[in-house]
């Protein structure tokens, strides 16, 4: 089970998952060439959304439609510190569904 992390400090954003970098998924879409951001809803965080999903699935076509609800619903609620494990991801995913 992978296990994805934010951390906003004095340095800077850190984001993880399984203890290194998250790749932004610019190759899919560059959203925003900045990083990432979390807890509103925009640019950043829609980049956010689109690395975490495009890593979890491994499927660029996922990611890019389901990262705008996911950046919505869940990346713009994230705390200044986060983690998300694969089942949340997933149960994040399947909560979109039935919103």
């Amino acid at each position: 089970m992978k296990r994805y992390t934010g951390d906003r400090t004095i340095d800077g954003l850190k984001v993880l998952v399984d203890g290194r970098l998250l790749d932004p998924a610019y190759a899919i879409r560059s959203i925003c060439d900045k990083g990432f951001e979390w807890s509103y809803e925009g640019a950043a965080p829609a980049q956010l959304a689109l690395a975490i999903l495009a890593d979890h699935y491994g499927d660029p076509a996922k990611a890019l439609a389901l990262h705008e609800a996911f950046m919505s619903k869940i990346v713009a609620n994230f705390d200044n510190e986060w983690e998300m494990t694969s089942t949340d991801v997933d149960a994040a995913v399947r909560a979109l569904g039935s919103s």
